[in-house]
This record gives C-alpha cells, structure tokens and sequence, in this order.
C-alpha cells in the first residue's frame, strides 16, 4: 500500500511538472525587462490599454485626454459642413467614410443625379488623408439608369474646400487643456 501511494504521488508530481514544463516551453510565459515597465499600478495598467494588452471594467471616473469622435476631426467636420446641402445616406465615422443620397443640382438635366463618396484616409489635415469620389446617374424615360464615376475638377475643388475649412475649423478651436497632465493616485494616509 505504500508503495501504490509513492506511484501515485509520483505520478501527480510527474504530470503537474510535464505541464508546468510544457506551457513555459510554449511561449505563455515572457520574461520581462523591469527597466521597462512602470513600478506605479496605474501607470503600468495605462501602458498596457495603451498597447492593447489590457482592458478596465466598471470604469467610474472618466478622464479628458484624448478621445476618438467625430467632433474632435476638423475634417470630419468640414466635410459634414460642406455637404449640408444634400441628404446623406451613409455616415460611419469609425470606418472613415460620407456617403451622399443621390441628388441632383440646378444645372443638370431632369434625370441627371450626382452621388459624393468622401473617404478618409487620416486624421490629419493633408491632401492625401482625403479621397472624394463623385458618381453620376443618368436615367432615360423608361427609367433605365446608367452610373458613371466622373473624374473631374469638382473632385479636386470639393477636397480643397473640406481642407480650407479644416483648417479654419483648427485654427480656431479652443485648446481644451494644453497642460494636462495624468492625476497622480491619491495616497491613503
């Protein structure tokens, strides 16, 4: 009966060692460099949302910094400015994109419409974080429609007006905290 017991512990020894042995093997666990991670809690839980290795639940205070709307992109809203003239149809701000309902202007013809698509490359006020695309439709009498992108200046007229725009738009925002720095945790002394 002794004997059995020492084969059993053995046993039990043997597996929680090939185990533990095979998940450090496996990569699970990563030695870490300390000159590399912040000693403060709150610090190292930032740092790692940051990078994505982390996430907060029941989050109650919330903190002004950096936010990820449209009100904060200039040319998001110069361009939601500059389109007010027509119905939009699609708007997706996190996948960076204005669509237009398709409309017609005072100088076409009856069954003449126009469609604007504005893709937004970057947050940055440049001409190449913009993409204006513009379609026209053209329908007959039997209502047979045929659509066409159109590679003309009003392309490159409506993304220098979105850019104008940003930029004034910019210019003249107020700076929210421009000395904001991370609140220290408070000490329970």
């Amino acid at each position: 009966m002794n004997i059995s017991k020492k084969i059993n512990n053995f046993i039990k020894i043997s597996t929680f060692s090939i185990i533990l042995f095979s998940l450090i093997s496996c990569g699970i666990y990563k030695p870490v460099d300390t000159r590399k991670v912040p000693v403060n809690v709150n610090e190292r839980v930032e740092k790692n949302i940051q990078e994505g290795k982390g996430f907060r639940l029941f989050e109650n205070n919330k903190k002004s910094g950096t936010f990820d709307f449209a009100t904060s992109n200039a040319m998001w809203r110069a361009s939601i400015e500059l389109l007010d003239f027509t119905p939009l149809s699609n708007v997706d701000y996190s996948g960076g994109i204005i669509i237009t309902d398709w409309f017609s202007d005072s100088n076409s013809s009856d069954n003449e419409y126009l469609k604007i698509t504005i893709k937004f490359l970057s947050n940055e006020i440049r001409s190449d974080g913009l993409q204006v695309i513009i379609y026209k439709k053209n329908c007959d009498t039997q209502n047979k429609c045929s659509t066409t992108k159109l590679d003309s200046v009003l392309n490159n007229e409506i993304k220098l007006a979105i850019l104008k725009k940003a930029t004034e738009l910019e210019k003249n925002a107020p700076l929210v905290n421009p000395d904001f720095k991370m609140r220290e945790p408070k000490s329970k002394s």
